[in-house]
């Protein structure tokens, strides 16, 4: 970690109200669905919809993934939510299989 704290996104906050508003749902609907009943509460979706707080990587991605978004459209402020929610991401990733790890030859 360096001694300065990390830039912070200026449109976050709007964003993730944006998506929970998209889709219908409530600060708890959306816990539900993103599966984080059990470590989050209310309080903090509110905190995150109103820039007081960050959510941690994670709870980001669980944004994404209940929009059909990729990460990037959250944290870049240049790009825009699209007006349709849940949408279909533009490129995914590869998938990592779980199980077996390969090393590099050499």
């Amino acid at each position: 970690m360096g001694r300065n704290p990390r830039r912070k996104q200026r449109r976050l906050a709007d964003k993730l109200l944006q998506i929970r508003l998209s889709l219908d749902l409530s600060q708890n609907e959306i816990l539900w669905q993103m599966g984080l009943t059990e470590e989050f509460t209310r309080t903090n979706i509110s905190n995150y919809e109103l820039g007081q707080r960050e959510p941690p990587l994670y709870v980001l991605l669980q944004y994404a993934h209940l929009a059909g978004l990729c990460l990037d459209v959250l944290v870049d402020d240049e790009l825009e939510v699209p007006k349709r929610l849940p949408s279909v991401p533009e490129h995914r990733g590869v998938t990592v299989r779980k199980g077996r790890r390969r090393l590099p030859k050499g």
